[in-house]
């Protein structure tokens, strides 16, 4: 899945008489200074969030292209990979010492595996090692056919705030073609639990399904709302490189059927009073994802698991890291502590394009000073590709606040390379 999917490739964007224009011009100097000649001067952490990799499933979907593996004949060693989660969060201390973690994350792969024990275990060693907020967001994901009533109400003693369903669609045919292992009494069942035991659901449902049609969306579309979650989080599908779907391509809409998919989700759930946030998320009012939320503004959040990403800030700098990504190799990296397999400083020049990679995706943008806070970059260091979307009406401005306009959501790839460092 890419959330960031260009919608509707075949048309063109809107003439620039049509957008509203950022009140930002070049600078009277011939050559204003590029974001590579600007040094960044953090003054201030930003918010801290963890994120949880857990990498098993029951099968791999042929449209994932997520760090996933499929659970092998002797089982989950699911004790030893708790064991390695607690020591590569204790090596990592260091790095976030006295900050409050704001959420926690725990994806996959199928978190919902996790035997309630071993999630119970996990979230009581975080609790002990990291400031965790009282308040604190806690989301595991779950997929239908891995859960039940009684597991959803021991993942909510356990802590879990959260819950992020899998369901995709609700039509068998289409379940089918994606490999999915559940069926659409499954995920309607495992709707009404997570909405039984949880204040807070997330489901997932994807569009542009192989064979579907609008009337099918729209089938999927009514029986999400009818449920009732407090969030709901609609993706395009598309074919990414190294999948089974890649290798096998199915049928799947045209990009002008995937365009007309996309309004019917965007003007139902408005229809039905979900506020559309970001580029895939939609929600009740005040129900948005807190953790994803930390994403997109570009928040810092510490990775743990087999190939979790995290990205921290400090007076140095800041800073990308990788975990290895197969479950061996990272079990293997708890008799030696190097659980980093990959670490590199974010330069000046990148950050431009860093950030608004994040912050292009919310659709009611971010507020200007966010851009140094969060960069520790001047707000003149993204001032050449402001200009350049300004002047293609990709971008508009409300106050101080900047925001992609409608054409810049549906083309936000294009949008973004103009923050490319040049």
């Amino acid at each position: 899945m890419n959330p960031g999917a260009n919608k509707g490739a075949a048309t063109h964007p809107a003439p620039m008489s049509e957008a509203r224009i950022i009140p930002i011009t070049p600078r009277a100097t011939p050559r204003p200074p590029t974001a590579g000649q600007w040094e960044s001067r953090l003054t201030a952490s930003p918010p801290l969030a963890l994120y949880v990799h857990f990498p098993w499933c029951v099968k791999k979907c042929p449209y994932c292209d997520f760090n996933s593996h499929g659970v092998r004949d002797d089982g989950i060693p699911e004790a030893a990979y708790i064991e390695a989660l607690i020591a590569d969060l204790e090596g990592a201390l260091p790095q976030v010492w006295g900050r409050r973690v704001h959420s926690i994350f725990i994806g996959g792969g199928t978190p919902s595996l996790m035997s309630p024990d071993g999630l119970d275990t996990l979230l009581t060693a975080i609790r002990m090692r990291v400031m965790l907020d009282p308040m604190a967001e806690i989301t595991l994901e779950a997929n239908p056919g891995t859960v039940d009533a009684g597991r959803f109400r021991a993942f909510r003693q356990a802590g879990v705030n959260r819950l992020s369903v899998g369901i995709q669609s609700f039509n068998e045919g289409h379940l089918q073609a994606l490999g999915r292992i559940h069926g659409r009494a499954d995920a309607i069942a495992a709707a009404e639990a997570a909405l039984t035991h949880f204040e807070a659901v997330n489901l997932d449902l994807m569009y542009a399904l192989p064979g579907q049609s609008l009337a099918e969306a729209e089938a999927d579309l009514a029986m999400a709302i009818a449920l009732a979650p407090q969030h709901l989080s609609c993706y395009h599908l598309t074919l990414e490189p190294n999948t089974a779907f890649a290798a096998n391509p199915p049928a799947i809409p045209d990009p002008d059927a995937s365009a007309d998919m996309q309004d019917l989700v965007e003007a139902r759930l408005a229809g039905a009073g979900y506020g559309h946030y970001e580029t895939s998320a939609f929600a009740r009012p005040n129900r948005e994802c807190r953790h994803n939320l930390n994403y997109w503004t570009f928040g810092d959040y510490l990775g743990i698991g087999a190939g979790a990403h995290g990205k921290l800030s400090s007076h140095e700098g800041i800073v990308r890291e990788a975990r290895p990504k197969h479950p061996a190799a990272y079990l293997a990296a708890r008799d030696t502590g190097a659980f980093v397999q990959e670490r590199r400083t974010i330069g000046s020049a990148e950050l431009p394009f860093e950030f608004m990679m994040n912050a292009l995706r919310l659709n009611q943008g971010f507020p200007r000073r966010m851009f140094a806070e969060r960069t520790g970059l001047p707000f003149e260091a993204a001032e050449a590709g402001l200009i350049k979307a300004t002047r293609q009406g990709l971008i508009e401005a409300d106050g101080e606040t900047l925001r992609p306009t409608t054409q810049g959501r549906h083309f936000l790839n294009e949008l973004l390379m103009l923050f490319l460092p040049g």
